[in-house]
């Protein structure tokens, strides 16, 4: 099995969920459940944020002109139903059921007819920056998809390959995470190398995207998800040093 990450940084107008999570810089969506057939796909979304940003998210998918997840750039007269399965003040529970024409286009089914059926996906999405997450056979033709995403992603979004590897390889043979993306490495590197992570800091996050000519959005997505990879690998590393010294 192979694991392929990359991500969408979509463009202001082109994705009504991205434009509510980029004014709401607190919020986050990912999916608990994708599913996807040749003519439709149902998924579940967990979005957490404030009030304000969840009514934003909220409506976005239930009064966006087109689906959510379609790549068209305009109404491509699918039909499509959102509901809210649970609300708190700062957690939302959406389920989406999505039957597509000939016109629309979408990452799962894009993927289905290159890496072939029974490809699992898992998504994040905050600000204007959408990640997705593939397990699939190894089979199909990566390359493929890759140009049939961008053909249907045209000038709404930027792609970034964030990893490719085995799923075997994914975890070291101490059982902790493997090394970080290239992309999340060199955003580590500069932050360190510019003071970021001084007290004080020497620079803000802006003034390091401008210094590696990346958008703001996509390097505080960098940094955070470098930051977990971190905290994470560092907890799984100690938790194992306790296991050997109980072993012992």
């Amino acid at each position: 099995m192979r694991e392929l990450i990359f991500a969408l940084e979509y463009e202001p107008g082109c994705n009504r969920v991205a434009d509510a999570l980029a004014d709401h810089s607190d919020a986050r969506v990912r999916s608990l459940s994708l599913h996807a057939t040749a003519e439709r796909l149902w998924r579940v979304d967990h979005a957490t944020g404030t009030p304000e940003a969840l009514n934003a998210i909220e409506d976005a998918f239930l009064n966006g002109d087109y689906y959510a997840d379609c790549l068209a750039t305009e109404d491509c007269n699918a039909t499509q139903t959102t509901r809210v399965l649970d609300r708190t003040d700062d957690a939302l529970i959406l389920y989406s059921d999505w039957e597509r024409t000939p016109t629309c286009a979408s990452v799962p089914h894009i993927a289905r007819d290159h890496l072939g059926d029974g490809v699992l996906f898992e998504t994040r999405h905050e600000g204007r920056h959408y990640t997705w997450r593939l397990i699939h056979s190894g089979e199909g033709d990566v390359a493929a998809f890759f140009d049939a995403l961008k053909v249907a992603v045209g000038e709404c979004a930027q792609m970034e390959m964030l990893r490719t590897a085995d799923t075997t390889s994914a975890r070291g043979s101490d059982g902790t995470p493997s090394g970080l993306p290239p992309a999340q490495e060199a955003a580590l590197q500069a932050a360190v190398e510019h003071g970021y992570y001084e007290s004080p800091r020497e620079v803000d996050v802006g003034e390091l995207a401008e210094h590696l000519d990346v958008p703001r959005s996509t390097l505080t997505y960098r940094l955070r998800r470098t930051e977990e990879h971190l905290a994470k690998q560092h907890v799984a590393g100690e938790r194992v040093a306790e296991e050997r010294l109980a072993s012992h």
